[in-house]
């Protein structure tokens, strides 16, 4: 300890060779040297100079300190830092840098402000909390990724996220070194490293890879870890893992080297102390069935486990860690067999230890006696037990002639057992390692690797052995290479600044290592040792003392010649020497590993076989593996016999060397780990602990070597805005900020030598930034005194003019007042003096008689009432007696009653469940139908069976009546006897007095009996009485509750609607997912040639995921097929349409049979009345056939009549083909007819046994019949079901006649319709060739314009047989429609070859008749395309679209015209055109999505068009909820044919996904823009202050990284574009709210995370700033009238935050205001803010631990989610309210650069 207190000391004399003695004055802080609290601060109260040897302080405490100074005293004390600097992120940008600034740094942040992390230059220092802190989230990953390394608050993942930028800029292979003391939080570090790896850098496959890297740590944690007296979990290993990655950057792999076992641990613990975690894990998991064959007990029983006294750890539940470690072999593949193989060599170890051996007499030899857990070790491992037993207790000496077996002795066995032990378990150790490995393996190429070491740190115990010598080797080698990494960064920052610099002198520990390394040196004279057959411990320990003693790093104790001492770099370790040799020989008897060798479990066989051949089959697989070549962690000898083994110091310096050299490949970044004290206390700090680790990790050095240069570093804009108050005017003018700085340094600092000029940053040695602080603080000073001078001179005068003019009014009026007053008190003052004397005597002589009147009386009073209360004390206890006696009496009765009624309540609380119960069970089986069809199916077996039961019975009885005969007869006769006995025992007795006492006691029990009926009867009344009152208090709680539920279920309401929306936004992911690994295998397996798909499938088909309308819906029934027979395959293909109608028949058809069930209740009502005759079914029957008869003839006329007309071939094949389709619906009536039937029958079945089961007490007699009564409910069931069918058929007869009657009046109306036709074509024949033309063209403009004032008067009817003669219709006038385009043609043709025929009267108006202008009158805003048409529309519309070029016309235009070649579709009747259409449309707009997935204006656009079609569909839908705001002609373009609600669905779907899509491209857009925009940039100019700072930034971080340049208008105007690109789109105002609201949302998760997360923005002017910009932004949102969208009361949290910043921070006051103010943040971020919060001068003061405490006090109550950042990822559940378009479609303007000529206006 002497040499650490004095070291500092050493290093200032270094560091300072120049000594300003003009700082060391008056009121300047200093640190002096403490022997408790290492430094303390104090205070100079008097001006030192040069040569005076003592220093006067004043310590804190205000004690007075005579500090002596002096070559053989001390040297001058350490310079405190301002408290401005106090609390740095970065210990290097402290001014004065030196060990107690450092260590008062680290105290303030971990004990004040709770942070664990801190910067040192390159390395960061991360301190134990010993408590779980909620900085490791998913969100702090994303916050960190991406940034900068000083950007953010010094951080774990800050560490992590440099390594991975390096490695993906640099394209060079990264590590992490994370190292400290045992229970410094080394795994976890390196823990939380790799999660940050897992998370960034995920996978890129379905394998999981980062899941299994992250499961290896629970696994080596079990093998490898072990409870300390220093930690609970320490690694007693150390391990490098390298995480592999591809060209992309994402995790393909890993591998792990492990260092030095701690083998001893396995066999031997210290007090307190445990084995490895995996033994107490398998032991507390012992009870489990599958490890019974272990034979485990309690760790307790075991000699291995229990040598610590202690086996349990606080808060840790082993077997929980044991089925994670479990859990984590399953995820890497280790098989259950391995798994138990593993659990078995475990057991076996701990039964092992537990193996006696007992010595002999002579004391050199020794045996084993029948022990069971020898037993028990060889059955485990699969070896023989004779074997082991005699080679445990002998060993083989072979010589070059003969071969002896020697006795050991009991020791030596003792030893040869533990040597055993714990090469089984290092055996077992290293095989888990490579199968880990394996597991993580990849066969991908691995372009890239970061490297995680977490190794043990320096360690110094009382007794420190071979263990500690091999760590504290290794953090030799580890800090030589630190410090020279360090140097080169230091001498590369001043070569790229282009200043001029001297090499610095940095400690150098190769005289150390060559101590340890070198030939000669300890390792070596180790090795030299253990190849003498008998060396020992002390002739080496001697050899060193012979061959080292001239090296200054090794040194000789005083006291010991077995012990050395070895300087390393942090401090003198002493080393025992004893167990070195048998340490490094790690001595194992060959003769029990061939034991081993020869298990019958493979896996214990193979763990022993020859290790050469295992190392070059892994080694050869690990090269394969990586570019870098992965060698074993401990070199295997080549050649087996132990003599030429290498030994464990050779081979754990080859493994460092390896190490090394990796090391030195990649680009090292450094985490120390730094245990704040040994008592494990939360936020505890001990600064001797803290100091001494300091020291020894190197810290300190990174101090040295940046004070040795030039620490502190300003960029030149900071300098200029934070030192501008010492410049002069005339230096301000100038434009050159450098030159400005320049002339100001110069002019401030004499010597050139304490700043250098580089090309973007000024440097400065160490102290100078205090200087210049103190130099702006002495102007600020001076300014202040100033001011406050002239103020308070100014104040001081007026005040004093306005008091002297005062003081004389009030002079001479008070003079005189107080002369008169005077007067008037001479003359009271005699008057006065009469009257007190007599009054005085009065007053006297009557208080004198008073008092004794009342003391007289007060006695009297007091002895009274003193007797009286005894008299009713007396009283009083008399009756508390009594009424105690009744009240315990009458407690006592009231609770035997309670308990009594509680016990007889719950009684019949139980059997009234079991009951009812029992009823609800036999009701649902009772209403189930299966069970009507079990009763009816089987019911005349079962009458068969019943009357065989019957007649069985009927014998059984016979037979039993005959037993009964016999057994009468013999009772009769043993009665006869007993009659005989009992009258002579009467006679014995000589009277009846014992018939009496039977008799009197059956009476009683009568009585008995008929009270308990009685009393139930009470029971059951009280029963029900209860059952009401409880039946009206549930209703009463149930009204009560209903209000309350309403707001509860519209909450649930928005939760579903968020979870729905967020499950489209993973099918969105997933269908993505899934389209890009369908191009991946479409580019693997790409050949060249062309390949057809399949004709019969479409390709558009393929590509939906959605349900649709299709043909396959229409069914290909029996029906459909006969009808394509009778009419040919050519009529049938163009009249298809008659399948889609039968199909909608059908769906009618279910509505009618909802109908008609309804009617099935009134009819079973009046069937049960016996209301109405009944028909038979054979007159029913009869009836049907004469309809059908009459049907059939006149259907015969129709034809007869039809081929009669042979003039119209055309209109005799309508008829035809009408007859057919009736004949096919006739036949569909028919089959539904029957299925209705059968329904009705089980509906009916299902009816009837509900009424059985209520009415069970009307039809009980049927029961009888049976056992249970299945014959009298068939027959009920049968019974109805016939009075059902006769009452369907009189219906069915009913409903015939009314069709019959319709077939009439049809017949009739297509009679008048054929003659008229007849008519006009006889008219037609008659007529010149031209007038036919102008009769035709009149006649079917007159057709149609009759035909659609019936279609828009009347509304869609079901499909009748009218309705299936009007689809035929259609089809003729389509094809009259042709024809008519046609004549027209010919028309103009003539128009133009006969001009004489213009002056007629007709052709003019023939020619208006057909005129364009006439056509576009009666424009119906449809679009008709051809099907192969469709991939052009689609191209056209959608996939070639650009928003610009539909920008100058209707928003929304590729929307209608879509939907209006829809609604063309559906005027057709053409389903597949419509279904081909909607999924093609869908399919286009989701890959036009995904190729521009990052073009917000596209993906706008296409949000605005989808949900326009998706409002026309809802529009036109004919649905009334959606048509109440349309016009009447929006009305008549309704589509008329097609339900496309799923298509709604599956648009209103896709829409949500778009939406998603665009607010992921927006934030995309608006990420790198919001930190700078909303905390960086100065929006108020020169009110933001920089604080003195060292500019640490790493400069590898900084490459080709400037500081963003947003500012606030910046981010305004993209706000302003995205709101602007919606607008043009014609994107409803609501969704773009909704947009503005998430993308606020975003700033101000964004904002407010990188709020909590950086200390230099928490400061009064950020503050002031941020609540500007927030002003901005709601100043934007009340322009764009979005104000109402809710983005406002997004941004609370960073508008509080504002608040929180600027508000005073200072008394109780405060924290109430804070409090009430900040409502929207949670307890954790106000802290959170309350700690970063930083002054940005000495004028301002910091937030006092003690208001942070009392803020936490006041938030205690409060129920806010343990969240300190903002979920950066939430999506709020987005909503598309209906707003129906007031466009009118036949007004539609298609443009003509759409090139959509091949669509047609209908």
């Amino acid at each position: 300890m002497k040499r650490q207190q004095k070291e500092p000391n050493t290093i200032a004399k270094k560091q300072e060779e120049k000594i300003d003695y003009e700082v060391y004055c008056q009121y300047t802080r200093v640190w002096i040297p403490d022997p408790e609290d290492v430094w303390r601060a104090a205070e100079i109260i008097k001006d030192y100079t040069e040569g005076e040897p003592i220093l006067y302080l004043k310590l804190e405490d205000e004690t007075p300190l005579e500090y002596r100074i002096g070559p053989k005293d001390n040297a001058l004390p350490f310079l405190r830092n301002p408290d401005i600097l106090v609390g740095e992120n970065d210990l290097t940008a402290l001014s004065y840098l030196h060990e107690p600034a450092v260590l008062h740094n680290l105290k303030v942040r971990f004990t004040e402000s709770n942070h664990i992390y801190t910067y040192c230059g390159i390395v960061l220092v991360a301190i134990n909390p010993y408590e779980q802190l909620q900085i490791y989230g998913e969100e702090v990953i994303n916050a960190y990724s991406g940034q900068n390394m000083g950007d953010m608050d010094p951080h774990i993942f800050a560490v992590a996220e440099e390594a991975y930028k390096q490695m993906a800029r640099d394209e060079r292979n990264q590590s992490i070194i994370v190292s400290g003391e045992s229970g410094a939080g080394k795994t976890v570090s390196a823990k939380y490293a790799m999660r940050f790896f897992a998370t960034v850098g995920g996978s890129a496959n379905d394998t999981n890879v980062e899941e299994k890297v992250l499961a290896s740590s629970p696994i080596m944690e079990a093998i490898g870890n072990a409870k300390t007296t220093r930690n609970d979990n320490s690694s007693r290993f150390g391990k490098y893992i390298q995480i592999g990655f591809d060209r992309s950057y994402h995790i393909i792999g890993a591998n792990m080297r492990t260092y030095l076992l701690e083998k001893s641990r396995v066999v031997f613990q210290a007090e307190d102390e445990r084995n490895y975690h995996i033994f107490y894990q398998l032991c507390a998991s012992a009870s489990l069935p599958e490890f019974k064959d272990l034979a485990l007990s309690n760790a307790e029983d075991f000699i291995f486990t229990s040598q610590g006294e202690n086996i349990f750890i606080e808060g840790v539940n082993d077997a929980e860690d044991f089925e994670k470690t479990r859990e984590a072999f399953t995820l890497l593949g280790v098989n259950d067999s391995n798994q138990s193989s593993i659990f078995r060599i475990i057991a076996s170890i701990l039964h092992l230890g537990n193996v006696e051996i007992c010595s002999e007499r002579d004391g050199d030899s020794c045996h084993i006696l029948n022990d069971p857990h020898l037993a028990h070790f060889c059955q485990l491992l699969g070896v023989e037990l004779e074997q082991m037993e005699h080679w445990l207790c002998h060993r083989k000496l072979v010589t070059t002639s003969e071969t002896y077996v020697k006795n050991m002795s009991r020791k030596q066995a003792a030893n040869a057992r533990d040597a055993l032990a714990k090469h089984i378990y290092a055996h077992m150790f290293d095989w888990i390692v490579e199968y880990v490995n394996k597991s993580l393996h990849t066969s991908s190429k691995q372009h890239s690797f970061i490297g995680v070491l977490d190794i043990y740190g320096f360690e110094t115990f009382e007794i420190n052995s071979f263990e500690q010598f091999c760590i504290n080797y290794a953090n030799e080698k580890l800090q030589q290479q630190f410090n020279q990494h360090v140097f080169k960064l230091e001498q590369e920052e001043y070569m790229k600044e282009q200043i001029p610099w001297t090499l610095i002198d940095f400690y150098d520990n190769q005289p150390c290592i060559d101590v340890i390394e070198a030939k000669l040196g300890i390792l070596d004279l180790l090795d030299e040792e253990c190849k003498v057959p008998k060396g020992t411990d002390q002739n080496w320990c001697q050899k060193l003392y012979d061959r080292l003693s001239s090296s200054v790093h090794f040194q000789k104790p005083r006291m010991s010649n077995t012990s050395f001492i070895v300087i390393h770099f942090a401090d003198k370790v002493e080393y025992q020497c004893d167990g070195f040799l048998e340490k490094n020989r790690d001595t194992v008897y060959e003769e029990q590993i061939n034991i081993l060798k020869a298990s019958k479990f493979q896996l214990v066989a193979d763990l022993f076989q020859d290790t050469n051949k295992d190392s070059s089959i892994s080694t050869s697989s690990s090269s394969k593996s990586s570019r870098v070549n992965v060698r074993a962690s401990k070199p295997t000898p080549k050649v087996p016999n132990k003599e030429h083994r290498k030994t464990v110091g050779h081979q754990f310096r080859s493994s460092l060397q390896l190490l090394m050299e990796t090391l030195n490949a990649t680009t090292p970044h450094y985490v120390r780990c730094i245990k704040p004290n040994d008592e494990k206390e939360a936020f505890s700090f001990e600064s001797r602990r803290a100091v001494q680790q300091l020291r020894a990790c190197g810290v300190l050095e990174t101090i040295r070597i940046s004070a040795a240069g030039y620490p502190s570093r300003w960029t030149y804009p900071d300098f200029f805005n934070r030192y501008r108050v010492l410049m002069k005017k005339s230096d301000m003018t100038v434009g050159d900020k450098k030159l400005v700085c320049r002339n100001l340094l110069e002019t401030l600092v004499k010597d050139p030598d304490k700043f250098q000029f580089g090309k973007t940053k000024i440097f400065f040695r160490a102290g100078q930034v205090a200087y210049l602080e103190k130099l702006r603080a002495d102007k600020f000073r001076s300014a202040c005194i100033k001011i406050q001078k002239t103020v308070r001179g100014w104040l001081q005068r007026v005040r004093y003019q306005k008091i002297r003019k005062s003081a004389i009014n009030l002079q001479r009026y008070g003079r005189g007042y107080m002369a008169r007053r005077y007067a008037e008190q001479l003359r009271l003052t005699r008057a006065a003096l009469i009257c007190q004397k007599q009054y005085r005597m009065v007053r006297e002589r009557r208080g004198y008689l008073r008092v004794r009147q009342g003391v007289v009386t007060i006695q009297a009073f007091t002895r009274g009432m003193l007797t009286r209360r005894i008299f009713q004390e007396f009283l009083l206890h008399h009756k508390a007696m009594i009424i105690q006696k009744h009240v315990r009496g009458w407690l006592t009765r009231r609770k035997f009653r309670r308990a009594r009624n509680a016990a007889i309540t719950i009684q019949c609380a139980y059997r009234r469940m079991r009951a009812k119960r029992e009823l609800k069970q036999l009701k649902i089986e009772a209403r189930s139908a299966q069970h009507l069809k079990k009763l009816n199916s089987g019911m005349e077996n079962k009458i068969v069976q019943l009357q065989r039961k019957m007649d069985d019975q009927t014998n059984d009885l016979k037979t039993q009546n005959e037993q009964l005969v016999v057994a009468k007869a013999s009772l009769g006769s043993e009665v006869n006897k007993l009659q005989k006995e009992l009258e002579m025992m009467r006679s014995r007795q000589g009277d009846g007095s014992q018939l009496t006492s039977l008799q009197e006691e059956l009476e009683k029990l009568r009585a008995e009996l008929q009270e308990a009926h009685t009393h139930r009867k009470k029971l059951e009344e009280k029963h029900s009485n209860e059952k009401m009152g409880l039946e009206q208090v549930s209703y009463q709680s149930l009204k009560g509750s209903a209000s309350q539920s309403v707001g509860r279920v519209q909450a649930e309401l928005d939760e579903e609607r968020q979870r729905y929306q967020n499950l489209l936004r993973e099918f969105s992911k997933l269908e993505q997912r899934y389209d890009n690994l369908q191009e991946a295998k479409v580019t693997v397996c790409f050949q060249p040639g062309h390949k057809r798909n399949n004709s019969t499938q479409s390709s558009l088909e393929s590509d939906s995921n959605y349900p649709s309308i299709s043909t396959s819906e229409l069914g290909d029934t029996d029906d459909a097929i006969q009808l394509v027979e009778e009419m040919g395959v050519e009529k049938a293909a163009m009249d298809i349409g008659v399948f889609m109608k039968l199909q909608k028949r059908v769906r009618e058809l279910e509505q009618e049979r909802k109908k008609l069930q309804v009617n099935l209740e009134k009819m079973e009502d009046q069937v049960n009345c016996k209301v109405g005759p009944c028909l038979s079914r054979q007159e029913l029957e009869s009836e049907n056939k004469k309809l059908k008869n009459d049907l059939n003839e006149l259907r015969k006329a129709i034809a007869d009549r039809a081929s009669q007309n042979s003039s119209s071939n055309e209109l005799q094949d309508g008829y035809k083909l009408l007859l057919c389709q009736l004949k096919t619906a006739n036949e569909e009536l028919e089959v539904r007819k029957e299925e209705i039937l059968i329904l009705r029958t089980q509906i009916v079945s299902a009816a009837h046994q509900k009424e059985e089961t209520t009415n069970h007490i009307v039809t009980s007699d049927w029961g009888y019949l049976n056992e249970d009564g299945e014959l009298g409910l068939a027959y009920q069931g049968l019974k109805q079901v016939a009075r059902l069918l006769e009452a369907q058929l009189q219906s069915q007869a009913r409903k015939h006649e009314d069709e019959l009657a319709a077939f009439n009046t049809q017949i009739e109306l297509l009679k008048d319709d054929i003659e008229k036709k007849q008519e006009m074509l006889n008219h037609t024949m008659s007529l010149s060739p031209e007038a036919q033309v102008e009769y035709s063209v009149q006649q079917e403009i007159t057709r149609l314009t009759n035909d659609n004032l019936v279609r828009t008067l009347q509304p869609p009817t079901p499909y009748t047989l009218t309705h299936i003669i009007f689809l035929f219709i259609m089809k003729l006038v389509e094809k009259l429609e042709k024809n008519e385009r046609k004549l027209k043609k010919q028309l103009r043709i003539y128009m133009k070859k006969v001009p004489e025929l213009e002056g007629e009267r007709a052709k003019p108006q023939l020619t208006r008749q057909v005129t364009v202008q006439r056509r576009e009158k009666d424009f119906e805003g449809m679009l008709e395309y051809y099907k192969e048409d469709e991939a052009l529309l689609v191209k056209t519309l959608i996939t070639d679209m650009k928003p610009h070029a539909v920008s100058a016309t209707v928003p929304c235009l590729p929307a209608y015209i879509l939907f209006m070649c829809i609604r063309h579709a559906d005027y057709i009747n053409d389903d597949q055109k419509v279904h081909s259409l909607l999924t093609s449309t869908i399919n286009a707009i989701k890959k036009v999505l995904k190729k521009n997935n990052n073009d917000f204006e596209m993906t706008s656009f296409w949000l605005a068009n989808t949900s326009r079609l998706l409002h026309c569909l809802k529009q036109y839908s004919g649905d009334e909820a959606f048509m109440t705001q349309n016009t009447s002609k929006q009305n008549e373009h309704c589509l008329k044919n097609f339900d496309l609600a799923e298509y709604r669905q599956v648009l209103s779907d896709l829409s949500i996904q778009i939406y998603q899509q665009l607010i992921k491209v927006a934030e995309h857009m608006m990420q790198p823009m919001i930190v700078s925009a909303m905390l960086e940039s100065e929006s108020i100019p020169s009110l933001a202050g920089v604080k003195p700072m060292g500019y640490r930034n790493r400069s590898s971080s900084m490459d080709g990284e400037g500081p963003g340049s947003y500012t606030l208008e910046a981010l305004i105007k993209q706000l302003g574009q995205f709101h602007s690109v919606m607008g043009e789109h014609g994107l409803d105002p609501e969704i773009a709210g909704q947009v503005v609201r998430q993308l606020f949302y975003s700033i101000n998760a964004v904002t407010l995370n990188n709020l909590l997360l950086r200390k230099d923005v928490c400061s009064w002017s950020t503050g002031m700033q941020l609540r500007y910009n927030i002003s901005q932004m709601e100043e934007w949102l009340r322009g764009k009238n979005l104000h109402q969208s809710g983005a406002v009361v997004n941004i609370e949290p960073v508008i509080q935050a504002a608040q929180l910043l600027q508000v005073k921070k200072k008394t109780s006051q405060d924290a109430e205001a804070i409090c009430s103010l900040c409502t929207s943040l949670t307890m954790q971020q106000i802290v959170k803010i309350l700690n970063l919060y930083t002054p940005l001068n000495e004028f301002e003061e910091r937030v006092t631990v003690s208001f942070i405490r009392n803020i936490q006090n006041r938030l205690q109550d409060r129920n806010d989610v343990p969240m300190l950042l903002v979920d950066t990822k939430h999506t709020f559940p987005v909503l598309f309210p209906y707003t129906p378009s007031a466009l009118s479609l036949e007004t539609l303007h298609i443009p003509a650069n759409l090139s959509l000529d091949f669509l047609t206006r209908v």
